[in-house]
């Protein structure tokens, strides 16, 4: 058969239904050591067939931040969730470029997770679920009213037979029952085919996306396919072979598989430096959707960033079609300051020095024209002035611009070139090059410098995890006090439930319960290696002139109190303590925590909190 191609203006051939690419079932695995040795680096091939870009409608992101993302970092909490995925949505823009984004669905902090960002109710990006290839996982998807599910189905041979330990017939035919199992749900399967670029093309991946196309007519529901480069093997090289070939992979499965290029999408893995490259050619050959993360998360080497998607979205289109690319800058400063993650200063786009220039003859050329080295207007795209690195070249005027630029400084805030911390700054500059320095002053250096002579702009790293530290136990208290056995008064009840909190949290050095007349009601609940040191903390003691008593039930709120020196375990601590009401929230009581801060800066040092 032939169909006219109103794009091309030619006749393309188009396959009778008798013709089909078949399973080819094999009794050893192929794992094609001519171009994977695993003992040396994989080889490249070329078969010099070439492909034609052919973009799909609509370049669509998918956003994985809370699945593969969140596999390679501390788990969020339920509240960082929800403000990142709130960051997502505005980031998305009002025609929704990111879509979609999955989650896990296994515990009750992921279930919570859903619904919490559910209740947004926004309609971009959509949410949806990841599951195994197991019928019994089917229900966590229909139960949370998830419309649409990934499913891992793992497509070569290395996952085959050595992971599964089955043949090419016998996995096909599991994955297509959990498919079928979706869609009698109602539920949008995605098939996630895991390692693509070590799988046979023809061998499986087409037949198995033939047998999912057939599936989606007879029920008349869509079945999406992701093609994931789980090693990193992908190359957008023109003329480049099967299965490592990008170009060749999307157009395989829209040319051969009859997969229309809305159902597919690509996720990468960095392995080998091209996860970008790769997810923007797949665009570029008819995929219909990038997945990817923010800031690059993903297990391993990382997943595609969805920020320079999205900046790559904008180029290719030439139109930025709504979207608020600002955003890009407070989701860096929000894993930054929420997340303490670092950011490596020369990260694209949220690094610290991603649009500074260091080299003295550079930084000149700034000064007279930020176009000259400047990618586009940094300031008016992602709130993120030029910035440039101090030489002797500079003068008062660079180190100003410096200094405003670094410390986001604005209007009656910014620091005049007349400040006498800028003239100090300037005169330490100058000594040092007429000392005999040759090259530019680094960014460590000036905040070094501006640290010393401008304190008042600098919040320290001790301040930053003292106000960690004070919000951690005032949450830990507030939710404490809420308990069913707290609220009764009864210490026999309280007790154990002090006990198992303080064991949870071990920076918790000592906790208890006063009545209203301030008089202790419980035990020493503290550890067994401090239990000796309490024996002074006696029952009858009165407690009701200390701050962190009176307090709480002058304002009906947590309080929290300075550092101070315990005179039971000479450690550096602070108190915490909040109200605790009964039923009709009536104040019966106080609840007091002293929180051992040595230990719980090692827990942030350690990445624990």
């Amino acid at each position: 058969m032939a169909r006219w191609n109103k794009e091309r203006r030619l006749l393309d051939h188009e396959h009778t239904t008798i013709w089909q690419h078949r399973l080819i079932d094999v009794d050893q695995p192929n794992l094609m050591r001519e171009i994977f040795p695993y003992e040396e680096i994989a080889r490249i091939d070329f078969d010099h067939k070439f492909v034609v870009p052919s973009p799909p409608k609509q370049m669509l992101i998918t956003d994985t931040t809370f699945r593969d993302g969140q596999q390679a970092r501390p788990p969020y909490s339920v509240r960082q969730i929800v403000e990142i995925f709130d960051m997502l949505n505005k980031l998305s823009g009002p025609r929704g470029i990111i879509r979609q984004s999955e989650f896990f669905l296994y515990s009750n902090k992921d279930k919570e997770a859903v619904q919490s960002c559910m209740e947004r109710g926004y309609m971009y990006p959509e949410i949806t679920g990841w599951i195994r290839a197991k019928a019994e996982d089917l229900p966590l998807v229909k139960d949370l009213g998830l419309k649409e599910t990934g499913i891992l189905t793992s497509v070569s041979d290395y996952h085959i037979f050595f992971k599964m330990g089955g043949n090419r017939q016998k996995i096909m035919d599991q994955y297509l029952g959990i498919v079928k199992a979706a869609l009698d749900l109602g539920v949008i399967p995605r098939c996630h085919f895991e390692d693509v670029t070590r799988a046979d093309t023809y061998g499986f991946c087409i037949p198995f996306a033939l047998e999912l196309m057939k599936l989606r007519q007879e029920y008349g529901i869509d079945v999406k396919i992701r093609l994931c480069d789980t090693l990193g093997y992908g190359v957008p090289y023109a003329g480049a072979a099967l299965p490592r070939s990008v170009p060749r992979l999307i157009r395989a499965f829209i040319e051969d598989a009859g997969v229309p290029g809305h159902l597919l999408e690509w996720h990468g893995h960095n392995d080998f430096h091209k996860v970008f490259i790769n997810g923007t050619t797949a665009w570029l050959y008819g995929c219909g959707a990038v997945n990817g993360a923010l800031l690059g998360f993903g297990e391993r080497t990382g997943n595609t960033p969805i920020e320079a998607l999205i900046i790559e979205y904008i180029a290719f289109r030439g139109q930025n079609d709504g979207i608020d690319t600002t955003v890009i800058t407070d989701i860096g400063r929000y894993f930054e300051k929420e997340l303490n993650y670092q950011i490596p200063h020369n990260y694209p786009f949220v690094g610290k020095d991603f649009n500074a220039t260091s080299a003295g003859i550079h930084a000149d050329g700034v000064l007279k024209n930020p176009e000259i080295y400047n990618i586009f207007d940094t300031e008016k795209i992602l709130k993120r002035p030029l910035t440039i690195t101090i030489t002797d070249k500079t003068g008062r005027a660079g180190v100003v611009h410096w200094l405003n630029s670094r410390l986001n400084l604005a209007g009656e805030a910014r620091v005049d070139k007349r400040h006498p911390a800028v003239v100090k700054i300037n005169n330490k500059i100058n000594d040092m090059y007429e000392a005999g320095r040759i090259t530019s002053i680094s960014n460590e250096e000036m905040e070094s410098l501006a640290r010393k002579y401008l304190p008042e702009y600098f919040v320290s790293e001790f301040d930053l995890l003292k106000a960690k530290a004070e919000h951690l136990a005032a949450a830990l208290a507030e939710e404490l006090a809420e308990h069913e056995a707290i609220r009764s008064m009864d210490p026999i009840r309280q007790e154990p439930v002090m006990q198992a909190t303080l064991d949870a949290n071990p920076f918790i050095q000592f906790m208890y319960i006063t009545n209203l007349d301030g008089q202790k009601t419980t035990r020493n609940i503290t550890h067994i290696t401090d239990r000796a040191k309490y024996e002074t903390a006696h029952m009858d003691e009165d407690l009701s002139n200390r701050d962190w008593f009176i307090n709480p039930l002058k304002s009906g709120k947590v309080f929290v109190s300075d550092f101070y020196t315990s005179r039971f375990t000479g450690a550096l601590c602070i108190t915490v303590s909040v109200p605790i009401r009964n039923e009709e929230d009536e104040m019966q009581g106080v609840l007091g925590l002293d929180i051992r801060f040595k230990d719980l800066a090692k827990m942030e040092r350690d990445g624990e909190i």
